[in-house]
């Protein structure tokens, strides 16, 4: 990946005309890119690993897997949200590990966990570095120093059952590997998150991840049928079965513990066969309480579509507005929505016409194939344009909730306001985009994107726009992340998530996996 932009620098995209008209028209901003700087001439922090630490380190994992190149330290400086990028762009010096660990084995992360705890050494687990809040950001807090424990060489396919449908893919495999080296035995994880080309399974298990396809396949904490997670204290193997009445279930505490619990290598998942076909239908609703009802409908009714989303008039306007046309149909206003339907061919047919009676009985218009088609070609691409955005001088960023059917509007509402005013009070107007990413029985999530124009500080003035919106969704019943995780940047408010008694539980969780407290601090547990 970039070191101050997503993803691959030869996928970056470009402005188009008409984003750049919006930017200059919408929220007063010229357009023009800013020179980006220089990578080898970034400033960093020296490193404070003492040379016998380091020579310590080298014996665990050998001295190829230890590095203080700055270039090595700079790639691994934190994750990929907008207050990350821009702090990245700024002149003046960066922050980043001490060092870069890359250990083979869980023999060799324990003992570099023993080392690192003997001799007050903070540990960052890294996997694809893609995190949107603050969870890679190298903290020190009290420790001499800090080093980045990457898990690339955890890039294998251990095992796979194909009586059983499951699968162990160690921590460092990314997305595209998972399915390259599934579908090399026609299977397939399933799991498609926008982080998907960069993610690792074990950076999915550590934050809870939900995939673009979860109303099929589910999020990845319901894949997960085991891990393997070396701590401080020694190794957890966890998952003996499909399910158990054993207690109450320690895997779930290390999924989403955000790499402050110990290091997952290891995990197990549910696997399904690579699918026969894919059916593919977009739909327009009128407004997005009758795409939401829509929705509902479909999730409770159970008619089983692999992909269901909705976007806001907001979000499909400024589709239509960049783009003409979507998938080659002409949409006239109103909400898109997505559907897709994986399996059999018999069998993606029944769900495909289940669901289609029911969403034309709530009120959608088939749009056919092609804006499907055209959504899934292009679902990854949306943080590359991000950082053109923000390269123009355009404050762009997301955030994701989740509430109740009965609340969704409410909710929604709520935070579009808190986005609008809270920038407004920075001098800009903003455009906030809200989509139904992911759909449940009884409730859904919210995934919002704004773009404004940069004003002063541009990361203070995100920071008071997010921290405005994270109180409202507090105060209006939703979770303050759906599946981004907490790291550093909701941390403030997880006291309210799950209450004292809940903080008092984790804390006492920490001090028995990791008693010297070297794993990721900063992150997750206030």
């Amino acid at each position: 990946m970039a070191w101050n932009a997503w993803g691959d620098p030869e996928a970056a995209t470009p402005l188009g005309d008409g984003i750049r008209a919006l930017l200059v028209s919408a929220l007063g901003v010229s357009g023009e890119p800013a020179p980006a700087p220089d990578r080898d001439t970034v400033p960093l922090r020296d490193s404070t690993l003492a040379d016998t630490d380091r020579a310590a380190l080298a014996d665990i994992v050998g001295a190829a897997n230890v590095s203080t190149d700055d270039l090595q330290r700079l790639y691994r400086a934190g994750g990929k949200s907008t207050p990350d990028l821009l702090r990245r762009n700024e002149p003046g010096e960066q922050s980043a590990p001490d060092a870069v660990v890359t250990p083979g084995d869980d023999d060799e992360i324990a003992a570099v966990l023993g080392y690192c705890s003997a001799h007050g050494i903070a540990v960052v687990p890294f996997g694809g570095g893609t995190s949107v809040v603050g969870g890679l950001d190298p903290e020190r807090d009290t420790f001499a120093a800090v080093v980045s424990l990457d898990l690339r060489r955890f890039d294998r396919l251990v095992s796979l059952d194909d009586v059983s449908g499951e699968a162990v893919l160690g921590a460092g495999v990314t997305g595209p590997a998972a399915e390259r080296l599934l579908g090399e035995h026609g299977f397939s994880l399933g799991h498609f998150p926008q982080s998907f080309q960069f993610a690792t399974i074990g950076g999915f298990a550590a934050t809870r991840s939900s995939g673009q396809d979860s109303a099929g396949y589910g999020r990845f904490d319901a894949m997960v049928r085991g891990l393997r997670v070396v701590t401080p204290a020694g190794v957890l193997d966890l998952g003996r079965a499909p399910a158990s009445a054993a207690g109450p279930d320690l895997m779930q505490l290390l999924l989403g513990s955000e790499g402050t619990l110990g290091v997952i290598t290891q995990v197990r998942v549910r696997v399904h066969r690579v699918p026969e076909t894919t059916r593919y239908e977009a739909w327009s609703f009128p407004d997005f309480a009758t795409g939401a009802a829509a929705l509902r409908a479909v999730t409770q009714t159970g008619t089983g579509p692999t992909v269901i989303r909705l976007s806001d008039e907001a979000e499909t306007g400024i589709n239509l507005a960049t783009t003409d046309k979507i998938g080659g149909e002409q949409i006239t206003g109103g909400c898109l929505a997505v559907t897709t339907f994986e399996g059999t061919a018999a069998h993606a047919d029944s769900r495909h016409a289940e669901t289609r009676a029911v969403l034309e009985r709530c009120g959608g218009t088939s749009l056919g194939e092609a804006p499907a088609k055209a959504w899934e070609d292009g679902r990854f691409g949306a943080p590359y344009l991000r950082d053109s955005l923000l390269a123009a001088g355009a404050l762009c960023e997301t955030l994701e909730t989740a509430t109740t059917w009965s609340n969704l509007a409410n909710l929604k509402a709520a935070v579009t306001d808190a986005l609008t005013t809270s920038l407004a009070d920075t001098g800009t107007p903003a455009l906030v985009m809200c989509h139904i990413s992911h759909v449940y029985p009884t409730g859904a999530s919210l995934y919002f994107t704004v773009v404004a124009g940069q004003r002063g500080d541009a990361i203070a003035q995100w920071r008071a726009a997010k921290a405005t919106t994270t109180e409202t969704i507090v105060r209006t019943g939703g979770t303050i992340t759906h599946h981004h995780a907490v790291g550093a940047d909701h941390r403030p408010w997880m006291r309210d998530e799950v209450g004292d008694l809940g903080v008092d539980v984790l804390r006492q969780v920490k001090r028995t996996l990791d008693p010297a407290g070297i794993l990721n601090p900063g992150k997750l547990i206030p």
